[in-house]
Protein backbone atom coordinates (compact mmCIF):
# COMPACT_ATOMS: atom_id res chain seq x y z
CA UNK A 1 0.00 0.00 0.00
CA UNK A 2 1.35 3.42 -0.63
CA UNK A 3 2.48 5.55 2.25
CA UNK A 4 -0.55 8.13 3.76
CA UNK A 5 0.27 11.62 4.34
CA UNK A 6 -1.31 13.62 6.84
CA UNK A 7 -1.22 17.25 7.62
CA UNK A 8 -1.73 18.54 10.97
CA UNK A 9 -2.35 22.61 11.19
CA UNK A 10 -1.67 24.13 14.95
CA UNK A 11 0.87 21.01 15.93
CA UNK A 12 3.14 23.24 17.72
CA UNK A 13 1.29 22.68 20.88
CA UNK A 14 -1.98 21.01 22.92
CA UNK A 15 -4.36 19.07 20.46
CA UNK A 16 -2.43 19.71 17.38
CA UNK A 17 0.78 18.12 18.87
CA UNK A 18 -0.41 15.50 20.40
CA UNK A 19 -2.42 13.97 17.34
CA UNK A 20 0.54 14.52 15.37
CA UNK A 21 2.25 12.37 17.32
CA UNK A 22 0.39 9.96 17.14
CA UNK A 23 -0.44 10.06 13.55
CA UNK A 24 3.39 9.35 13.32
CA UNK A 25 3.58 6.37 15.52
CA UNK A 26 0.49 4.99 13.57
CA UNK A 27 2.14 5.09 10.25
CA UNK A 28 1.51 8.38 8.66
CA UNK A 29 3.85 11.02 7.16
CA UNK A 30 2.42 14.32 9.15
CA UNK A 31 3.41 17.16 7.79
CA UNK A 32 3.52 19.50 11.12
CA UNK A 33 2.19 23.48 10.39
CA UNK A 34 2.08 25.87 12.63
CA UNK A 35 3.53 29.43 13.29
CA UNK A 36 7.07 28.69 15.27
CA UNK A 37 9.47 26.46 13.38
CA UNK A 38 11.22 26.30 17.26
CA UNK A 39 7.67 24.75 18.50
CA UNK A 40 7.15 22.48 15.55
CA UNK A 41 10.31 20.98 15.93
CA UNK A 42 10.33 20.18 19.35
CA UNK A 43 7.54 18.14 18.18
CA UNK A 44 9.35 16.39 16.16
CA UNK A 45 11.95 15.43 18.15
CA UNK A 46 9.16 13.85 20.37
CA UNK A 47 7.89 11.28 17.08
CA UNK A 48 8.50 8.24 17.55
CA UNK A 49 7.09 5.32 14.72
CA UNK A 50 6.90 4.01 11.18
CA UNK A 51 5.68 7.20 9.81
CA UNK A 52 7.88 10.68 9.28
CA UNK A 53 7.46 13.87 11.02
CA UNK A 54 8.04 16.71 9.00
CA UNK A 55 7.77 20.63 10.31
CA UNK A 56 6.73 23.67 7.92
CA UNK A 57 6.55 27.22 9.28
CA UNK A 58 2.96 28.97 8.13
CA UNK A 59 0.38 31.66 9.02
CA UNK A 60 -2.84 29.61 8.16
CA UNK A 61 -4.15 33.36 8.32
CA UNK A 62 -1.79 34.31 5.05
CA UNK A 63 -3.27 32.42 2.21
CA UNK A 64 -0.14 32.99 0.10
CA UNK A 65 1.69 30.99 2.75
CA UNK A 66 -0.83 28.42 2.70
CA UNK A 67 -0.63 28.10 -0.82
CA UNK A 68 3.19 27.43 -0.58
CA UNK A 69 2.92 24.73 1.92
CA UNK A 70 0.07 22.92 -0.23
CA UNK A 71 2.24 23.38 -3.64
CA UNK A 72 5.37 22.14 -1.97
CA UNK A 73 3.26 19.01 -0.72
CA UNK A 74 1.94 18.26 -4.05
CA UNK A 75 5.49 19.01 -5.96
CA UNK A 76 7.49 16.45 -2.89
CA UNK A 77 4.47 14.16 -2.04
CA UNK A 78 2.45 13.72 -4.81
CA UNK A 79 -0.80 13.47 -2.52
CA UNK A 80 -2.34 14.27 0.90
CA UNK A 81 -4.69 11.67 2.57
CA UNK A 82 -5.66 13.86 5.22
CA UNK A 83 -5.67 17.00 6.58
CA UNK A 84 -6.85 17.81 10.73
CA UNK A 85 -8.01 21.55 10.49
CA UNK A 86 -6.61 22.05 14.24
CA UNK A 87 -5.15 25.80 14.79
CA UNK A 88 -7.51 27.87 16.38
CA UNK A 89 -7.53 30.09 19.25
CA UNK A 90 -9.94 31.62 22.20
CA UNK A 91 -10.09 34.90 23.83
CA UNK A 92 -10.27 36.46 27.01
CA UNK A 93 -13.74 35.91 28.56
CA UNK A 94 -15.87 39.55 29.14
CA UNK A 95 -19.46 40.61 27.54
CA UNK A 96 -19.93 41.42 23.94
CA UNK A 97 -19.64 45.14 24.14
CA UNK A 98 -16.00 44.68 26.09
CA UNK A 99 -14.51 42.82 23.05
CA UNK A 100 -12.49 44.98 21.15
CA UNK A 101 -13.22 44.85 17.27
CA UNK A 102 -9.74 43.82 16.59
CA UNK A 103 -9.79 40.45 19.47
CA UNK A 104 -12.88 39.54 17.22
CA UNK A 105 -11.08 40.16 13.62
CA UNK A 106 -8.42 37.81 15.36
CA UNK A 107 -9.89 35.32 16.40
CA UNK A 108 -12.17 34.63 13.46
CA UNK A 109 -8.70 35.08 11.30
CA UNK A 110 -7.14 31.88 12.70
CA UNK A 111 -10.48 30.17 13.34
CA UNK A 112 -12.70 30.63 10.38
CA UNK A 113 -10.31 32.02 7.32
CA UNK A 114 -7.48 29.47 8.61
CA UNK A 115 -9.36 26.63 8.59
CA UNK A 116 -10.75 27.88 5.31
CA UNK A 117 -7.60 28.41 3.21
CA UNK A 118 -6.43 25.15 4.55
CA UNK A 119 -9.82 23.28 3.80
CA UNK A 120 -10.09 25.23 0.26
CA UNK A 121 -6.28 23.56 -0.73
CA UNK A 122 -6.52 20.54 0.77
CA UNK A 123 -9.64 20.09 -0.90
CA UNK A 124 -8.12 21.02 -4.77
CA UNK A 125 -5.67 18.40 -3.98
CA UNK A 126 -7.35 15.80 -3.25
CA UNK A 127 -9.60 16.49 -6.34
CA UNK A 128 -6.10 16.77 -8.67
CA UNK A 129 -4.49 13.54 -7.13
CA UNK A 130 -4.67 9.84 -8.40
CA UNK A 131 -6.48 8.15 -7.15
CA UNK A 132 -8.89 11.03 -6.18
CA UNK A 133 -9.84 11.11 -2.54
CA UNK A 134 -8.97 12.57 1.16
CA UNK A 135 -10.62 13.19 4.10
CA UNK A 136 -10.66 16.66 5.72
CA UNK A 137 -10.79 16.62 10.00
CA UNK A 138 -12.16 20.51 11.83
CA UNK A 139 -11.55 20.62 15.09
CA UNK A 140 -14.88 22.00 16.34
CA UNK A 141 -16.25 22.59 19.86
CA UNK A 142 -18.52 21.44 22.10
CA UNK A 143 -18.82 25.40 22.61
CA UNK A 144 -21.03 25.32 19.42
CA UNK A 145 -23.43 23.39 21.35
CA UNK A 146 -23.55 24.99 24.62
CA UNK A 147 -20.93 28.05 25.14
CA UNK A 148 -19.45 29.47 27.89
CA UNK A 149 -19.86 32.66 29.42
CA UNK A 150 -18.91 35.78 27.31
CA UNK A 151 -17.21 33.89 24.64
CA UNK A 152 -18.93 35.61 21.58
CA UNK A 153 -16.11 35.52 18.82
CA UNK A 154 -14.66 31.93 20.25
CA UNK A 155 -18.28 30.29 19.86
CA UNK A 156 -19.70 32.18 16.88
CA UNK A 157 -16.12 30.99 15.22
CA UNK A 158 -16.70 27.13 15.84
CA UNK A 159 -20.61 27.31 14.65
CA UNK A 160 -19.47 28.55 11.63
CA UNK A 161 -16.55 25.49 11.78
CA UNK A 162 -19.98 23.15 12.32
CA UNK A 163 -21.32 24.46 8.94
CA UNK A 164 -18.16 24.36 6.85
CA UNK A 165 -17.84 20.51 7.82
CA UNK A 166 -21.27 20.37 6.27
CA UNK A 167 -20.80 21.89 3.35
CA UNK A 168 -17.46 19.56 2.76
CA UNK A 169 -18.75 16.35 3.31
CA UNK A 170 -21.11 17.20 0.87
CA UNK A 171 -19.17 18.87 -1.96
CA UNK A 172 -16.85 16.42 -1.32
CA UNK A 173 -19.32 13.38 -2.18
CA UNK A 174 -18.26 13.30 -5.68
CA UNK A 175 -14.86 13.54 -5.36
CA UNK A 176 -14.75 11.22 -2.57
CA UNK A 177 -13.35 13.20 -0.32
CA UNK A 178 -14.52 12.51 3.84
CA UNK A 179 -15.59 15.56 5.80
CA UNK A 180 -16.11 15.14 9.64
CA UNK A 181 -16.19 16.98 12.74
CA UNK A 182 -14.92 16.56 16.17
CA UNK A 183 -16.04 18.34 19.24
CA UNK A 184 -13.82 18.33 21.74
CA UNK A 185 -14.02 19.44 25.86
CA UNK A 186 -11.68 20.20 28.51
CA UNK A 187 -9.03 18.27 27.14
CA UNK A 188 -5.67 19.36 29.35
CA UNK A 189 -3.93 21.52 27.54
CA UNK A 190 -1.57 24.35 28.15
CA UNK A 191 -4.71 26.28 26.30
CA UNK A 192 -7.27 24.45 28.41
CA UNK A 193 -5.31 24.56 32.06
CA UNK A 194 -7.41 27.11 33.48
CA UNK A 195 -10.12 25.10 33.58
CA UNK A 196 -8.51 22.39 36.53
CA UNK A 197 -8.25 26.12 38.28
CA UNK A 198 -11.41 27.26 38.11
CA UNK A 199 -14.00 29.05 35.53
CA UNK A 200 -16.48 30.82 34.95
CA UNK A 201 -19.79 28.80 35.52
CA UNK A 202 -23.48 30.53 33.71
CA UNK A 203 -24.85 30.59 37.19
CA UNK A 204 -21.87 33.37 37.81
CA UNK A 205 -20.02 31.21 39.82
CA UNK A 206 -16.12 30.21 39.22
CA UNK A 207 -15.40 26.03 39.64
CA UNK A 208 -12.96 23.62 38.50
CA UNK A 209 -13.81 21.66 36.03
CA UNK A 210 -12.97 18.02 34.98
CA UNK A 211 -10.29 17.46 32.19
CA UNK A 212 -8.97 14.50 30.20
CA UNK A 213 -5.61 13.38 29.03
CA UNK A 214 -5.42 14.91 25.94
CA UNK A 215 -4.01 11.79 24.40
CA UNK A 216 -7.92 10.41 24.01
CA UNK A 217 -8.42 13.08 21.85
CA UNK A 218 -5.62 11.99 19.42
CA UNK A 219 -6.48 8.30 19.54
CA UNK A 220 -10.30 9.76 18.08
CA UNK A 221 -8.51 11.74 15.49
CA UNK A 222 -6.38 8.54 14.35
CA UNK A 223 -9.84 6.67 14.54
CA UNK A 224 -11.38 9.19 12.38
CA UNK A 225 -8.05 9.39 9.88
CA UNK A 226 -7.98 5.65 9.38
CA UNK A 227 -11.91 4.59 8.28
CA UNK A 228 -11.78 3.84 4.71
CA UNK A 229 -13.39 6.71 2.41
CA UNK A 230 -16.65 5.11 2.14
CA UNK A 231 -17.22 5.43 6.01
CA UNK A 232 -17.08 8.84 7.48
CA UNK A 233 -17.60 10.08 11.39
CA UNK A 234 -19.63 13.35 10.72
CA UNK A 235 -19.66 14.48 14.22
CA UNK A 236 -17.84 13.41 17.05
CA UNK A 237 -17.59 14.53 21.12
CA UNK A 238 -14.94 13.30 23.09
CA UNK A 239 -15.01 14.99 26.56
CA UNK A 240 -14.14 14.79 30.01
CA UNK A 241 -16.73 12.70 31.72
CA UNK A 242 -17.75 14.33 34.45
CA UNK A 243 -17.44 17.97 33.06
CA UNK A 244 -20.34 20.40 32.73
CA UNK A 245 -22.06 19.95 29.11
CA UNK A 246 -25.06 18.05 29.20
CA UNK A 247 -27.03 20.45 31.64
CA UNK A 248 -24.59 23.18 31.38
CA UNK A 249 -26.32 26.38 32.27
Amino acid sequence: MAQKIALVTGAGSGIGRAAALALVADGWDTILVGRRMDKLEEAVAEAHGPGRAMPIACDVTNAEQVEVVFTRIERELGRLDLLFNNAGMSARAAPIDEIPVETWREVVDVNVTGSFLCARAAFGLMRRQRPMGGRIINNGSISAHAPRPGSAPYTTTKHAITGLTKTLALDGRPFDIACGQIDIGNAYTDMAARMAEGVSQADGTVRAEATMDVRHVADAVVHMAGLPLDANVLFMTVMATKMPFVGRG
